[in-house]
């Protein structure tokens, strides 16, 4: 067997397990992956070289912390490091001590800067996942520089304009990593989802990591365009001051998101990465508009995703009736679908596991000795 490979995979939305899931099973049988992560049950199916360790979350307090401390600044190299925090001891611990009996290959962090900057500390190679945001500041930049390189589950394309060229040139670009970017016809997605042939759909969707869209700035949507079928997937945030149209209607989660997608005539969007992957594949007309994450990271990839021609971005869901006509009619008008298809790669997740098999095989080559006075 060859040398493990370890994966930090955090839990907040499904995105990051869904791409830990792809690259398993695009890796070699032979490659063990070891995976660490406060939950278990994020996960889709796994490999049986892939094994998951699970330890408590780096964020989330158990009730046993001290906080006493608390008045102690946080340094610039790091986002989340609490004091007197059993659980973040024992998931550090966890982890080191699983480098010191293994010496694995690489350790692929997805995401947090804490357990990059751990890895390089424990002289183990690190592979960062590259995401969208602000992330100048020094606990990023930390991670970024020290890591042997980076992995970014979207088209090149869609690159900051900050990103520089040795930053991009120590990067693995996979459009649609962790997706299944199959898409069905639309007449048979109508077909699964209950809408007719003939019926315009808008399609709402947010992702799992936040709360969703408001519902009231939803119901001035729906009356602006009352002609249309508009339906919701995912949270919706509720407003006591919502007065919805009999147009609107709210499905909550459901299992067959993609062919909701596939099925729409136009889809109003967050941009988290599950969801930007199974829109572009569907290649549907796109107003996207981001969500609150940490640093900004939705606002910088809808930003990216304007730049490349690819949606209709908008900083919120317009707030009149004549506001969300222009959007709607901007949005269709500037579709292009070659461009949105064009961002996904045919086999990203064999591409990611490729370039990660070929980093490792380059880091651990063994040189021979330079004779001494040579």
């Amino acid at each position: 067997m060859k040398q493990a490979f370890g994966y930090f995979v955090h839990h907040q939305g499904r995105g990051h397990a869904e791409r830990c899931a792809a690259i398993a099973h695009a890796l070699p049988a032979d490659r063990p992956l070891v995976i660490f992560c406060a939950r278990d049950d994020i996960f889709p199916t796994l490999p049986p070289q892939a094994s998951i360790t699970v330890i408590p979350s780096l964020f989330e307090p158990r009730g046993d912390e001290a906080t006493a401390m608390d008045h102690i600044p946080t340094p610039a190299t790091l986002h989340c490091a609490p004091l007197g925090w059993p659980g973040i001891r024992r998931a550090m611990a966890t982890i080191a001590g699983w480098f010191d009996t293994t010496n694995p290959a690489l350790m692929i962090c997805d995401v947090s800067a804490e357990i990059a900057q751990l890895s390089r500390i424990c002289s183990v190679p690190h592979v960062k996942i590259l995401q969208h945001g602000d992330r100048g500041d020094p606990g990023h930049q930390a991670a970024y520089d020290g890591a042997a390189g980076l992995l970014a589950p979207f088209h090149l394309a869609l690159a900051q304009p900050e990103w520089d060229a040795a930053m991009r040139a120590k990067t693995c670009f996979a459009g649609g990593l962790g997706v299944d970017t199959r898409v069905v016809e639309r007449e048979l997605a109508r077909q699964r989802i209950g809408v007719g042939a003939g019926e315009e759909m808008i399609l709402v969707t947010a992702g799992g990591g936040g709360s969703g869209f408001g519902q009231a700035p939803l119901g001035v949507g729906a009356r602006s365009r009352p002609g249309a079928r508009w339906i919701t997937i995912g949270p919706v945030e509720r407003d006591w001051h919502a007065t919805e149209p009999a147009n609107i209607e709210h499905r909550g989660w459901v299992d067959n998101a993609a062919d909701h997608i596939a099925a729409a005539d136009l889809v109003i969007a967050s941009t988290g990465n599950t969801t930007c992957q199974q829109i572009l594949a569907a290649a549907r007309p796109w107003l996207a508009i981001p969500e609150w994450r940490y640093f900004d990271e939705q606002h910088r990839k809808a930003q990216a995703l304007g730049a490349a021609g690819v949606a209709t971005t908008r900083p919120h869901l317009p707030s009149s009736a004549e506001a969300w006509q222009q959007a709607l009619a901007e949005t269709l008008a500037g579709h292009d679908a070659a461009a949105q298809c064009a961002l996904i790669e045919d086999r990203p997740a064999t591409k990611a596991a490729d370039w990660l098999e070929s980093l490792a095989d380059q880091l651990w080559r063994v040189t021979a000795p330079v004779p001494v006075g040579a």
